[in-house]
């Protein structure tokens, strides 16, 4: 079978675009993964952090106040005269606006309760030391216990705290004094301590991340340093170096990639010697008939008795009968054996490997009868047809549905069931039978060509499918054949996902064993 010509590899109908190489790389997908995680973590830790800082300098801070405060309130004393007093309150002054002068202040106020009443918060304030006028806290907070509050004095924010107490009047029963003991400082320093620990926060994240980027960049260049080396080296070597790549120092997750490329290399490398081979053998096969044509050609041309000059036209009519069913072979087996004539997309063809048979045993009756062979047939649903068929179909098929349903080719189980049949023909003697039978097997389809020939010794059936194999022990005369016929039918076989067996034919003629059966298997197609 010639092989259908094929579209330009620039034709629009097969052309495809290139496949574009990512927009990212390994580099920026694993930073685009990492990075942010990284610094959502480093921000909610450094914002817990913060503020956990945040509260220790306020209660620091606060801390700071109260001792003054404290201080003041345990020197509040009533003299003798029913005055309130502090004792040695410029100590404690001194003391609390040592380490920073301004916005600083102190205040002791007090208020008299009358006999017998409540306190009255609108009562005049007698300040006692200090500076009056700073703010007091929303509500009255409960004797002995500080409270701690924002305000501002003076147009500065201040920090507060204050402690309220009642003192009583020793000399005068029933006379009590309500003390508010404030003391106050700037939210200046506490601000920028704060700022200063959220600049830190921010300025330890930032390196956090800017190594961790860093890094990565390094690893994952570190990482491919290898398959760099394997670029240049693919880059560097000669076109016909085929020797598979060095996978040493690969990491282990490319390791497989490394392999399935030098499986593809060793695939590519078996086809190139492949085809170096048939190369060899196809031209060593034409030289020969090409050598007789030409001696024929010869002696035609010298020969002037015209009886002789026409039997040498007859042979080389006859020698380019066989070339040119040579040259078709070596055509088939080409097509057979090319890797890239992928099937098209979508759904398999269907063929009907019970109709193919049936045509090909049409297609040789001919040369049956001229051999005087009987060439019989028998239909996948138990109809038997011999070689005295006049090419109508004896049972009537009148149904469109496939009888044996197999997804192949169905020029391509042509040629192989053709070329099943032809080898039996030629090697089966004359008034020799032949039969070709169609049959289900479970889940298979099978087409069996069976002869009555000499059949083939069980330790060379697989030798007679290499290329150019040859019987010379056979006296039919079938060893001047080019030794593709099996070769090709069982390249067809494969391509199709089927197979192809030979085993004794065992038929009635050879009861002692003998003849040559060829069984062609394929996966029945699921209804």
């Amino acid at each position: 079978m010639v092989p259908q010509p094929r579209p330009a590899p620039d034709s629009p109908a097969k052309a495809t675009e290139a496949p574009q190489p990512q927009r990212f790389g390994i580099r920026a997908r694993l930073l685009a993964l990492l990075l942010p995680g990284i610094v959502a973590l480093l921000a909610l830790d450094s914002w817990n952090d913060y503020q956990t800082l945040t509260d220790s300098l306020v209660v620091a801070y606060d801390q700071s106040l109260l001792e003054p405060v404290q201080a003041l309130a345990n020197g509040i004393v009533v003299a003798s005269d029913g005055s309130v007093r502090v004792q040695e309150p410029f100590s404690i002054q001194a003391m609390f606006e040592s380490t920073r002068l301004r916005y600083k202040y102190l205040h002791v106020g007090v208020q008299r309760i009358p006999k017998g009443e409540a306190l009255d918060v609108n009562s005049p304030e007698t300040t006692l030391m200090g500076v009056p006028g700073l703010p007091r806290p929303a509500q009255r907070p409960p004797d002995g216990t500080p409270v701690f509050y924002d305000a501002e004095h003076e147009g500065h924010p201040v920090r507060v705290a204050a402690l309220r107490q009642t003192v009583y009047d020793n000399v005068h029963p029933g006379v009590a004094y309500s003390v508010l003991i404030q003391a106050a400082e700037g939210t200046g320093p506490r601000a920028r301590a704060q700022a200063e620990t959220l600049r830190q926060e921010v300025l330890r994240d930032t390196r956090m991340v800017l190594v961790t980027a860093l890094l990565v960049w390094l690893g994952v260049a570190w990482t491919l340093r290898p398959l760099e080396r394997l670029r240049r080296s693919l880059r560097e070597r000669p076109r016909d170096d085929l020797t598979p790549l060095d996978a040493g120092g690969v990491p282990r997750e490319v390791a497989p990639l490394v392999d399935a490329v030098n499986h593809h290399i060793a695939g590519h490398r078996r086809m190139v010697a492949e085809q170096s081979q048939f190369l060899a053998d196809a031209s060593h096969q034409l030289r020969t008939p090409l050598s007789i044509l030409s001696i024929q050609a010869g002696y035609a041309v010298r020969e002037t008795d015209p009886a002789r000059m026409r039997e040498s036209l007859h042979a080389i009519v006859a020698q380019l009968a066989r070339t040119r069913r040579l040259s078709e072979q070596l055509l088939a087996l080409a097509h057979a054996t090319t890797g890239d004539e992928a099937a098209p997309a979508g759904e398999p063809a269907i063929a009907d490997l019970n109709a193919i048979a049936r045509g090909v045993v049409l297609q040789y009756l001919p040369l049956a009868r001229e051999n005087d062979q009987d060439l019989g047939w028998v239909d996948a649903r138990g109809d038997i047809v011999g070689d005295e068929a006049d090419g109508t179909d004896e049972a009537g098929d009148d149904d469109d549905a496939p009888v044996l349903p197999v997804a192949a080719n169905a020029a391509e189980l042509h040629e192989v069931l053709a070329n099943l049949v032809h080898n039996a023909i030629k090697y089966t003697p004359r008034g020799g039978n032949i039969t070709v039978t169609v049959r289900r097997e479970a889940s298979h389809a099978l087409a069996e060509v069976c002869d009555s020939g000499p059949g083939i010794a069980p330790e060379r059936r697989e030798s007679v499918f290499e290329r150019f194999h040859r019987d010379t022990s056979s006296t039919t005369g079938a060893a001047q054949g080019a030794g593709l016929g099996l070769t090709i039918a069982r390249s067809y076989a494969r391509r199709n996902g089927g197979e192809i067996e030979l085993s004794n034919a065992d038929m009635p003629e050879r009861p002692n064993g003998g003849g040559l059966r060829a069984t062609l298997r394929l996966p029945l197609r699921a209804a």
